[in-house]
């Protein structure tokens, strides 16, 4: 099943996509695509409804992030060898955890705000995973029974932010905007193998990134069972996976950064597109 959330920010409605692409109405069946719904006896219920009695939605609503209420979004670092040469880092002996702040989290086709002053944000295209049952001290053999299923995330990033002001990674990669999901959930019976998956990344139109989930250091069953030892896995939680080399930190003969006004566009094979235009933020102090 490929599960989307449509509508206004944070009015979002649960849908289904089906078998000829188009969006149907799911609320006669779940309040929201989070939490409990992500279960492997909830996700059964839903998967034994025909598609083709569900209400179609009209137009191109807007799709919100894939899930919602997310708990916790996690986040591996340095997770692919060639990525991690690129950034002029060791490669890991040990998964690379930071967290990602979930006020990040976006649309996968909403705008992403460049704060202000800001002046190294970058793109990754990142695999992401959806936890459906609580895994707490789980082994890889079993890791993935917990998974609901997988979708993208742009793990957008303010280097500067994140490598030259000290402490840890987080304040890099938790800005407003920077955490875009979608467009939709794919469950996990239609991604028979997580690690054969062609990911790319453009940005107004030209290819900089085009890896494959092939070449993770460590891979979905591995992250899950290791951040399982440190923190309970809840329903809903979500793992961002790592990128694959391409990013602008990354380019040569100098890095090359986004500015207000571009145009980013991404995808995953079976796990759909996103594409997020960049804009200035809004600044103005919250009282």
């Amino acid at each position: 099943m490929k599960l989307v959330r449509y509508g206004q920010a944070g009015d979002e409605k649960p849908g289904m996509i089906d078998s000829d692409g188009r969006l149907r109405d799911l609320s006669a069946h779940v309040m929201d695509i989070r939490g409990e719904t992500l279960g492997t006896a909830s996700l059964e219920r839903l998967a034994a409804v025909d598609s083709s009695t569900l209400p179609l939605v009209d137009g191109s609503p807007r799709l919100g992030p894939c899930v919602g209420g997310v708990g916790k979004m996690i986040c591996v670092g340095l997770n692919y060898s060639d990525h991690a040469r690129e950034s002029g880092m060791a490669i890991p002996t040990e998964p690379v955890l930071f967290m990602k702040a979930t006020s990040a989290i976006v649309g996968p086709n909403d705008d992403v705000e460049i704060p202000p002053g800001a002046q190294k944000v970058d793109w990754e295209v990142e695999l992401g995973v959806v936890i459906g049952s609580t895994a707490r001290y789980v082994s890889r053999e079993r890791a993935l029974d917990h998974v609901a299923g997988y979708c993208i995330v742009n793990d957008v990033s303010e280097r500067a932010y994140q490598l030259e002001r000290g402490g840890q990674w987080d304040k890099g990669k938790g800005c407003d905007t920077f955490g875009p999901l979608g467009p939709w959930l794919v469950t996990r019976d239609e991604v028979p193998d997580p690690q054969a998956l062609d990911m790319w990344l453009e940005v107004d139109g030209k290819r900089y990134q085009d890896g494959n989930t092939r070449t993770m250091i460590f891979d979905v069953a591995t992250l899950v069972s290791y951040i399982s030892q440190f923190m309970s896995l809840q329903p809903g939680d979500v793992i961002s996976t790592g990128t694959p080399p391409g990013v602008g930190m990354g380019q040569k003969p100098s890095p090359v950064y986004l500015s207000a006004g571009q145009v980013m566009r991404l995808g995953i094979a079976g796990l759909g597109e996103q594409q997020q235009k960049t804009i200035p933020a809004n600044f103005q102090e919250t009282k």
